[in-house]
């Protein structure tokens, strides 16, 4: 029976595979370019995901080498142990500025889809609010919470009585 943290180890494996898969797959599609290094964020078994996926697409050939971040142990096919370069090696500080700079850059994309995806869930769904009429209110009240304190009167300057209504219904006020 596996822990809670084997299952969460396992789901890890299986979430760089799929997107290894994913990414490389319509590669495949579009016919290229093919990089001459893959850099994959993980140990010894994201590595073997990410194996797993280029095998199943007929890419085992491309080179894939993984950095682990707590030792910063660099893995290959031939280094299944790790190999352990200096702390100030040219190489290992250009390989963690990679993986910081694609961490950096997931961690803005998915705080902007999720901002994006929390302003569509609250005022989008009010009958009559469409683009146009979303930024209005946004631009005049500055966030959701700013609507949502909103008087009618206020509301009604910027989107007129029948939608000042609507929105006023919708946040039950």
């Amino acid at each position: 029976e596996p822990t809670q943290v084997d299952q969460r180890i396992l789901d890890d494996f299986k979430s760089m595979q799929e997107v290894v898969l994913r990414r490389y797959r319509k590669l495949l599609e579009q016919g290229g370019p093919f990089p001459d290094l893959i850099l994959i964020d993980g140990g010894k078994g994201q590595l073997g995901a990410a194996y797993q996926a280029l095998e199943e697409l007929g890419l085992a050939t491309l080179m894939a080498v993984g950095i682990a971040k707590k030792e910063e142990l660099l893995f290959t096919r031939e280094h299944v142990d790790g190999i352990a370069l200096p702390h100030d090696s040219p190489a290992l500080l250009l390989i963690q500025r990679i993986r910081d700079e694609a961490h950096r850059f997931a961690v803005t994309f998915h705080r902007a889809s999720r901002a994006k995806r929390d302003l569509r869930s609250e005022v989008d769904v009010i009958p009559g609010v469409g683009p146009r009429k979303r930024k209005a209110l946004l631009t005049a009240f500055g966030s959701v919470a700013g609507v949502r304190r909103a008087t009618r009167e206020d509301l009604a300057r910027v989107v007129g009585t029948k939608l000042a209504d609507a929105v006023l219904k919708h946040f039950g006020s």
